[in-house]
Parts: structure tokens; C-alpha cells; sequence
């Protein structure tokens, strides 16, 4: 099946680019690219899509806003927040709101393209600096031991490196595995923890 992808963007350069990688991408469905959130909105429980890239500053209704909205329409969509913004209170915001990936502009599409992927398998892909700027704002508490004990020393080692912003291809060259063993170990400590996501297993191991 295809991954049918929405764009919420307002600058028609950036939306065309996001339309292209789309289009160009065998097993994704771009089912419709829109400038603003009300006109999204609209749409938004007839096209049913799997994920949708979102800016946060648009004309009208933020991103965050509309996030809000469409969590409570169909829950099961994946929001990709695809922003300029990394400051403290647009991140936290947007995860708050119902996002599940947080990238900014100035990634690549290769890494746009990556992150519809992972976050429709069920991961919460951020940008390395991202996922550093939120671990960095946990609170300096000692690690959740009752929940670490839960998980194998590699998969300690799996979810210390995931903390840091490493990408799945990343930790299985730092660890010499093949890229589907790291999947699979995650995916146990997605299973261990109880969680769905990147961000919940962090959070949870480590005692946020």
C-alpha cells in the first residue's frame, strides 16, 4: 500500500519541492498540498492521510492549531512538524499539540523523504540537533533504573544512541548491525517500554 501524504505549506517554492519528492517516490500518494491551515482543514477527514508534513508559521491558523484539530478527527495521522523554528517553546508546543517528528527546513529531501517513512512505521523522527536540544531540556535526574533494568545492554546501548539524534543507518554502523537488526531491537523496546515512539521510550527510560 501507498503512504498517502498531505503538505501544509505556505511558501510555493518549498510546497512545489515537497510535491516533487512525493510525486517521485514510488510507494507515496500525494493526496493534496495546501498554503494555508483552513483550506487543509477542510479536507482534511475526506483525504485521510497517513502523514502530513505541516509548517508551523502560516497565514491565518498555525500549524500547531490545526494539529490540534485534526488529532481529534482521525487520531491515527501522523503529523511531521517541517519548520524553520527550533526554539524551546514551538517544539515542546508542537509535541504537545499531537505532532510525532519535529524537522526543520533545512534538512534534505533524501531526509524529508526518510522521516515520512519512519514516522509511518511508528517512529518520531527529529533532527539531530533537535533531538539533542530536547534531551538537553530534560531535567538532571538520575536514570529510570526500574525501567532500564526492563532492556539487554544492547538495548541500552540502542536507546542511549536514539537519545543522542543518531539515525537507525548511524547506529548500526557505530555498532556493526545491519540496519533491520537495529529495527528490531527497537521495536523490542518499543514492546518493553510500552511506548510507540521515539520520544515516549526516551522519555520513559529516562525519567522525564
Amino acid at each position: 500500500m501507498k503512504i498517502k501524504v498531505a503538505i501544509v505549506e505556505d511558501d510555493s517554492d518549498l510546497r512545489s519541492h515537497f510535491e516533487n519528492l512525493v510525486i517521485n517516490v514510488a510507494d507515496f500518494h500525494l493526496v493534496g498540498a495546501f498554503p494555508e491551515a483552513e483550506s487543509f482543514e477542510n479536507q482534511f477527514k475526506y483525504l485521510k492521510p497517513d502523514v502530513v508534513l505541516m509548517d508551523i508559521n502560516l497565514p491565518g491558523k498555525s500549524g500547531i492549531e490545526c494539529i490540534k484539530i485534526c488529532k481529534k478527527i482521525l487520531p491515527e495521522t501522523q503529523f511531521l512538524i517541517v519548520t524553520v523554528f527550533e526554539d524551546s517553546k514551538n517544539l515542546f508546543d508542537a509535541l504537545c499539540s499531537g505532532a510525532t517528528g519535529y524537522l526543520l527546513k533545512i534538512s534534505g529531501l533524501s531526509d524529508t523523504e526518510k522521516a515520512i517513512r519512519d514516522i509511518y512505521s511508528g517512529g518520531s523522527p527529529m533532527s539531530p540537533q533537535i533531538a539533542r536540544f530536547v534531551i538537553n531540556a530534560l531535567p538532571e535526574t538520575k536514570l529510570n533504573n526500574a525501567e532500564l533494568d526492563k532492556l539487554s545492554k544492547r538495548e541500552r546501548e540502542i536507546l542511549e544512541l536514539l537519545s543522542e539524534g543518531y539515525r537507525y543507518k548511524e547506529i548500526a554502523s557505530k555498532l556493526f548491525l545491519g540496519v533491520d537488526t537495529v529495527r528490531t531491537y527497537i521495536r523490542n523496546i518499543y514492546s518493553v517500554l510500552q511506548v510507540h515512539s521515539r520520544t515516549e521510550a526516551i522519555n520513559k527510560a529516562f525519567g522525564r
